[in-house]
């Protein structure tokens, strides 16, 4: 026997016996539910029989027996809320073999060549990961029109079928073909455990159990629903904690006999594959938090996030020397050839990944609206930097602070009162002794919030779909409001005063320098001075808004030919 046939059987040999001690556990359980029924029954047997009299024998028969009863009524109601308690299937965008036939014959030629069986379908997720998922629970089937025209639920008995590829759609745009096959082998090989009855049935016990416990924590219930939904998810959380040693050790089993047999496809490729994984993630966190999450706070939202994950790789292989030499793959094939309509793909899962990070809304509005790359700088940099700029006027305008004097003669207030907006205005509040500037930040902070209030409100998930047709992808993860994933936490009123500052910078620069708004595929909305980005601003302005020395501020403003004096306009 082969080192790697050896790891592998015992790898299943393992998971095949966490599966049957977790179907023990469950065996268990039914058994204790039918204990009382058992001891009934042997009574009434032995009283019909005349081996027990009457009296104290038959009150204990009878008692027994309706003790027995309310226990299996209670188990059977049990049993019933955890199966049709609605397991919890990932977002994704699903991907027809229509959409991606070359995709779909790679994945099978795969399983072919692991001898195993092919993954029922394909969807993406707009993450850097991949992994098999069971939908075969009649919940998670599709909708179907019904005689009158609306959607209905298809209702029936599980369908047996191989559980469903998901594929991290950052994967399929910078990763080349021979790459994608590579790292899909360990994954693709997980469909045989996955067919086994015994692992299936053990699954299956655990995602009921966890969907019934998060039913029994939805809130909105009625005290009529709360009370047994309550007694359900007790009983739900008592048998996972049981299962939970048995089901980490299974699932650790399944994913080591699944590699073993992948050995045998590409290991060779799936080497270097692996380091590309850990740049698209790398690429892809940078990506959301540096680019996208400006956008999304903007009402815009890239329509392009996986054809940028290439040029902020390809950036970062040039700024980095950990990865140089990776852009040279770019010359070969790009796995997102395998789709038909790539850019529609990639615009499906942007709009999914702006849901699930960020809570915008299912589909297109006036405060929401899709910016191609081309459109970044001027659609989303220029107008963030000019709303935080107007955004810092109002509060100054709200904390009396007048306009700036450093520069000589006072400005003139505004037509409707307001001190001019100008730079120096900021620079003067900011650098006078004894100046307030946690109350500066703390108004700030209090307006971001009240902007973030009077926007659209965001809806729930499952929300998003009012005709029912079950297209929305979010529709069977649970009334979980949105955002599911938040990238950042909470911004404090220092590091909001210094980003309002910044941008004012900006403007000024934009307005009176010459300068331009830009995108940096790493760093996000960027300052163009002379064709080129400056990255030199965060330092001096936060000595500016932390230390109140606008030293260093005012040689950067000279340096790049900023006047402070002049007034810039404000979005």
């Amino acid at each position: 026997m082969s080192g790697t046939g050896s790891v592998e059987e015992l790898g299943a040999h393992a998971a095949r016996a966490r599966a049957l001690a977790l179907l023990r556990i469950r065996s268990r359980a039914t058994a204790l539910a039918i204990l009382p029924a058992g001891a009934a029954v042997v009574l009434l047997v032995a009283g019909a029989q005349g081996r027990i009299g009457p009296g104290v024998w038959s009150t204990v028969s009878w008692t027994v027996t309706g003790i027995a009863v309310v226990v299996l009524l209670t188990a059977a109601a049990v049993a019933v809320a955890v199966a049709r308690a609605r397991p919890a299937v990932s977002p994704t965008v699903p991907l027809t073999e229509a959409a991606a036939p070359d995709l779909y014959r790679l994945v099978r030629d795969l399983a072919d060549r692991l001898d195993v069986p092919a993954p029922s379908a394909i969807a993406l997720t707009p993450d850097c990961d991949s992994w098999l998922e069971d939908r075969t629970h009649p919940a998670a089937q599709p909708r179907v029109k019904g005689p009158e025209g609306p959607a209905v639920t298809r209702r029936g008995r599980r369908v047996r079928a191989a559980p469903v590829l998901v594929i991290g759609s950052p994967f399929l745009w910078w990763m080349r073909v021979a790459e994608l096959r590579a790292v899909l082998a360990p994954v693709v090989a997980g469909t045989e455990p996955a067919a086994h009855p015994d692992i299936a049935a053990a699954r299956r016990f655990v995602r009921g159990l966890d969907a019934a416990v998060a039913d029994a924590a939805e809130p909105g219930k009625g005290f009529v629903r709360r009370v047994p939904a309550a007694f359900v998810g007790w009983i739900a959380r008592m048998l996972l904690r049981g299962c939970r040693g048995h089901a980490a050790e299974m699932e650790r089993c399944v994913a080591a006999a699944a590699s073993g047999r992948a050995q045998q496809v590409d290991h060779g490729l799936r080497i270097v594959a692996q380091e590309q994984v850990g740049l698209a993630y790398a690429g892809w966190d940078r990506l959301l938090t540096r680019v996208a999450l400006p956008a999304w706070r903007m009402g815009r939202w890239p329509s392009r996030l996986d054809a940028g994950v290439v040029s902020a790789l390809t950036e970062l292989s040039r700024r980095d020397r950990l990865a140089e030499g990776f852009t040279s793959r770019l010359g070969e094939r790009p796995a997102c050839d395998l789709i038909e309509e790539p850019g529609a793909a990639d615009e499906a899962a942007s709009l999914l990944a702006a849901r699930l990070f960020h809570g915008g809304p299912a589909e297109t509005g006036p405060g929401w609206s899709p910016v191609d790359w081309q459109q970044y700088p001027e659609e989303v940099v220029d107008r963030k930097w000019r709303t935080e700029a107007a955004r810092l006027h109002r509060v100054l305008d709200a904390l009396g602070v007048a306009a700036g004097v450093s520069v000589g003669v006072p400005e003139p207030p505004s037509a409707d009162g307001s001190a001019v907006p100008t730079l120096a205005r900021v620079i003067d509040h900011l650098a006078t002794p004894g100046a307030d500037s946690e109350a500066l930040a703390a108004g700030i902070g209090a307006a971001v919030a009240r902007d973030e209030e009077m926007a659209a409100p965001r809806p729930r998930a499952g929300g998003g779909d009012p005709a029912g047709t079950g297209a929305d992808p979010l529709d069977l993860w649970g009334p979980v409001p949105l955002p599911l994933f938040p990238l950042q936490p909470p911004r404090t009123g220092t590091e909001l005063l210094a980003d309002h500052v910044v941008a004012m910078v900006c403007c000024a620069a934009v307005d009176t320098a010459g300068a331009a708004p830009g995108l940096d595929w790493l760093d996000g909305p960027a300052l163009m001075v002379d064709g080129g980005r400056r990255s030199d601003l965060g330092a001096p302005v936060l000595s500016l808004v932390e230390d109140g020395d606008a030293e260093p501020l005012l040689s950067w403003l000279t340096t790049v030919g900023v006047r402070t004096d002049k007034p810039v306009r404000l979005g």
